[in-house]
């Protein structure tokens, strides 16, 4: 998947045609109340990134998102603003080339709709699709990041990386604490449940972590009222040093310029100048959100 092109005009239609304004809440927005079998794991053979006339130099970018009721605010932003936002600015700056995108909305492993994905789009497609996924359910200990990476190593196949040995992309975001003692594991009963794999033994969240960076850069987010806990979980952990970024719920409207700013550091741009791009009252926002990013 991934043909076409991205144009903020079909956004704008989109919004007027379901409804969607700046006082749009989560279950306004996101009214799907069972998960549908499109986006699940189980029902899913592989999600594809593939070069086309319109991308010849795709570059597929996974963006997984917390929908638990704890993070409403969070499913709110990235449906009337960030996703938009983020494409738009990924065309006008071109920190990557020729983006195609899949959203994910993860739980915990446990529940067997944990996890569910959209298609790689390159087009108004990929918030369409985002608009099917049910939010606002269910709770979790940690942070299921992990669901994500095993989806990712698995389950998808990307013409950047297998045919020019060029990483994708992929962003967790979520307000939950990281395990950084070894009890966060994918159990073979999780695996089968959700995904339909059958494996010899259950993967912890450093071997997920594992098989999914050998094709994609991996980034967590932090953000919600747990912070300090989260911080201190996530960069406890070594595989993740220089991947952790944060940004607080009352900061939640500079996302997308969070996002950009972390694809362009992925892509050697020079810190001071990325700050430099955005007017002065994001700037410092932004320069804090992404200050332990390196690669």
């Amino acid at each position: 998947m991934g043909r076409g092109s991205y144009r903020a005009s079909d956004w704008n239609k989109l919004k007027q045609s379901r409804g969607i304004t700046n006082s749009s809440s989560a279950s306004t927005i996101f009214q799907t109340a069972k998960a549908k079998e499109q986006y699940l794991p189980k029902f899913i053979n592989v999600r594809e990134s593939r070069d086309s006339e319109d991308s010849p130099n795709s570059t597929p970018i996974i963006l997984g998102f917390d929908v638990t009721g704890s993070m409403g605010y969070l499913a709110e932003e990235i449906a009337k603003n960030a996703l938009n936002e983020t494409v738009t600015q990924i065309y006008a700056k071109n920190p990557v080339t020729n983006p195609h995108i899949m959203c994910a909305a993860f739980v915990e492993a446990e529940d067997p709709d944990g996890l569910q994905v959209t298609q790689f789009e390159a087009d108004i497609r990929v918030v369409e699709q985002l608009l099917d996924l049910r939010v606002g359910f269910g709770g979790n200990w940690y942070s299921y990041d992990s669901l994500l990476w095993y989806f990712a190593a698995k389950h998808t196949s990307i013409d950047s990386f297998e045919k020019r040995d060029k990483k994708g992309i992929l962003i967790g975001i979520g307000d939950e604490i990281a395990d950084n003692d070894g009890r966060h594991i994918l159990s073979k009963k999780e695996i089968k449940d959700m995904f339909g794999d059958n494996v010899g033994k259950d993967i912890t969240l450093a071997e997920a972590y594992e098989m999914a960076s050998v094709k994609y850069e991996i980034i967590h987010i932090i953000t919600g009222n747990n912070q300090e806990k989260a911080w201190k979980s996530w960069t406890s952990l070594p595989y993740m040093k220089g991947r952790v970024a944060m940004i607080n719920p009352s900061d939640i409207g500079c996302l997308s310029e969070v996002i950009t700013s972390i694809l362009q550091l992925i892509n050697k741009g020079n810190r001071n100048d990325i700050l430099s791009q955005w007017p002065d009252k994001i700037r410092p926002i932004v320069g804090d959100a992404i200050k332990e990013i390196r690669f």
